[in-house]
């Protein structure tokens, strides 16, 4: 009986106990549409079809010590001919992950039971609720057989494709040694280490690649801007360079970043079975890394501590205080710059991922050819971001087949002709799948189009209801919104808990009932397809009752029957404003495209009650259609919390008091948008 049967059936019964109780566009010149044309099919019978090694041979509960000392262990899992490995050297795709990879391993195992890859994923791949209640299931039941689980693991697959696949315990988390430094300079040096320990072993044949999910996928980002020799190409999944630009979101903390961490520490102190059972149990290793769990039982959250129980910005950690300080080390070691990447990347996210901020930036700033670099932009969260249906017709490729046809391409050299996949896939929201060749399209130019309180009658909940114009308001006004709670009812929420409430559509799907909280901004109505594609800012003049404030603003698609979807969204604190040039955008007129802030308690500005301050909201890029009938619609908040939950002080200096947005001609507020066309005034 092999090693993979075995443990199948060891975890059999745990998944039946657990049980009882997913339109292609047009592509740039040379390149394939969204489905991979007459080449997915060989990806695709590669990755399904009878493999070069018969089985897997894991070697489980690997110690590899650090330069500093520091024990790291890992999982190894070598391609074999029955039960034994071979001695043929192979690349190695290495995976650092800080949620245990035990976890990963048994996932794993799950999806080799009989059944369950075969028949049960696409069955539950196949369930479709769509015009019922539960309707937002279909968005998650889609994934089931897209391949996300297999790429998002450590796919066995690529073992017997002629792979060792590497998981390992990142420092501090799962059971290895040290203290969690949450992608720090540590972590990241330790990654180059790994990549260089598996360099030198007898059975690697010089070659690595990474892959990974949102930590794992950060993870390679970091080490691709490191240049390891090693390192040969990167498939990052909801991913992106810049982690603070979605951590930090215009001032605000992300909202479930402290139960995140509380997690990540509850799981560290799981002792290793896994070298309790195979007998590498060492005593001393073992209570070294008990030592380092005592030491640092709740690593990284005395940030989030000294943000939420600190009253005055003076009393912060000095922790926290590097992490709302733009030119610290701990700040810069979160932003690795994109633009030193040199090796073939494959990019995976979705227009309200939780790194949705910086996603397509980071495909930008990639120098690189496009043979070289992809990304594919999904409708949709964290959990999953928008790639249901991957495999179907009028979809791309599923994402375990993508990944294995790079890594082939990459680290083997086979000319599968991946290369000249689609270099920039969307879903275009308001449309389908298309391959526009590069983000943002060709063909866009910036508009501005101005706020003013000439109501529309578009909106039957809306605290206000205004129009967006090509003309400037005709007179000035102060329009007064408060903080609400209705913000639990919308996207923003639902990005926020990486899309486990996407299930709700009526909250998801329609901001309807979250409008009531809002000032609303409405376009006449299209009369063709208007593509809006790039980043997005909206200019605000505002007046505050405190010395701090807190502003959301989305960009929303109106149906001709009332439905508002949101399209973007983004947010600032008021006292957070400061702009640095040096990284921003602007359109040719001079108006911020990209503002891009410093976030940085050292540059804060106070608000002085009473007199008017102009704000630059970042919008999230994103890639749409306005359908003939439909409108566009700005809707400004005073906050966004839970979604959005920024450092006590600051909220305690904007007193949770009203706000005024000041329409006035002389100082008129706007949105500047990338159009196809102008929009229609």
């Amino acid at each position: 009986m092999s090693w993979m049967t075995r443990l199948v059936a060891m975890v059999a019964p745990v998944l039946l106990a657990v049980g009882a109780t997913a339109v292609a566009g047009a592509a740039a010149p040379d390149f394939t549409g969204i489905d991979g044309g007459g080449q997915a099919a060989q990806w695709t019978a590669t990755q399904d079809g009878p493999q070069p090694y018969s089985d897997i041979r894991p070697e489980l509960g690997v110690p590899i010590t650090m330069s500093d000392g520091t024990v790291l262990k890992g999982d190894i899992f070598h391609p074999a001919q029955g039960d034994r490995a071979t001695t043929d050297r192979t690349p190695t795709i290495l995976m650092v992950t800080a949620y245990t990879r035990t976890g990963f391993n048994i996932g794993q195992a799950l999806l080799k039971i009989p059944g369950i890859e075969q028949v049960l994923a696409p069955l539950i791949g196949s369930v479709n609720l769509a015009g019922t209640a539960l309707e937002g299931v279909t968005d998650l039941t889609r994934l089931a057989d897209s391949g996300l689980a297999q790429a998002a693991l450590g796919d066995w697959k690529l073992v017997r494709g002629g792979y060792r696949v590497m998981i390992v315990d990142a420092r501090g988390t799962g059971n290895s040694q040290g203290e969690w430094g949450m992608w720090g300079p540590r972590e990241q040096q330790d990654t180059s280490e790994l990549i260089d320990w598996i360099t030198k072993q007898p059975w690697s044949d010089g070659t690595v690649g990474m892959t990974g999910i949102s930590y794992s996928g950060l993870n390679q980002i970091q080490a691709a801007a490191h240049h390891p020799p090693g390192l040969k190409a990167i498939f990052p999944l909801e991913a992106s360079a810049d982690i603070t630009a979605s951590l930090l979101n215009g001032g605000s903390l992300v909202a479930p970043a402290a139960p995140w961490q509380l997690a990540i520490n509850l799981a560290k102190f799981v002792p290793d079975i896994e070298s309790l059972l195979t007998g590498k149990f060492d005593p001393a290793t073992e209570l070294q890394w008990l030592k380092d769990r005592l030491a640092s039982p709740l690593s990284q959250m005395d940030l989030m501590a000294s943000a939420y129980l600190s009253t005055d910005t003076t009393h912060l950690s000095q922790k926290a205080k590097d992490f709302f300080s733009d030119d610290s080390p701990a700040r810069r070691a979160l932003a690795p710059d994109a633009a030193t990447i040199d090796v073939p990347t494959f990019l995976v996210g979705g227009w309200f991922d939780a790194f949705a901020r910086d996603e397509t930036d980071t495909y930008d700033k990639i120098p690189l050819p496009p043979t070289q670099k992809k990304i594919i932009m999904g409708d949709g969260y964290h959990s999953g971001a928008g790639i249901g249906g991957f495999g179907h017709p009028g979809y791309p490729p599923r994402l375990d087949v993508l990944q294995r046809a790079w890594f082939d391409k990459w680290l083997k050299g086979i000319d599968n002709g991946i290369d000249h996949y689609s270099p920039v896939t969307v879903k275009q929201q308001g449309g389908g799948w298309s391959a526009p060749g590069s983000f943002p399209r060709d063909g866009m130019s910036y508009h501005r189009r101005y706020l003013t309180d000439t109501p529309t009658g578009t909106t039957r909940t809306a605290l206000h209801d205004g129009s967006l114009s090509g003309q400037s308001p005709r007179g000035s006004t102060d329009l007064t919104v408060s903080p609400g709670a209705a913000v639990l009812c919308s996207r923003d929420a639902a990005q926020a808990s990486f899309g486990i409430t996407s299930i709700l559509v009526g909250c998801t799907q329609d901001s309807q009932i979250r409008e009531s909280n809002a000032l609303t901004f409405t376009s006449p109505p299209v009369t063709e397809p208007t593509q809006i594609s790039g980043p997005i800012a909206v200019h605000l003049n505002t007046v505050h009752e405190a010395t701090d404030g807190f502003w959301s603003v989305t960009l929303n698609d109106v149906a001709p029957d009332g439905q508002s979807r949101e399209l973007s969204l983004g947010q600032l604190m008021s006292s957070l404003r400061a702009i640095d040039d040096t990284k921003s955008t602007r359109s040719p007129n001079g108006d911020y495209t990209d503002p891009h802030y410093y976030l940085d308690l050292g540059r804060r500005e106070p608000t002085v009650p009473g007199q008017p301050v102009t704000l630059d909201i970042a919008l999230i890029p994103t890639d749409a259609v306005l359908q003939p009938g439909h409108r566009l619609r700005v809707d400004v908040f005073a906050g966004n919390i839970p979604a959005g939950m920024p450092p006590t002080p600051l909220l305690l200096d904007s007193g949770f008091r009203p706000e005024q947005l000041r329409l006035d001609p002389t100082a008129p507020s706007w949105i500047n948008i990338p159009t196809d066309r102008p929009l229609p005034e």
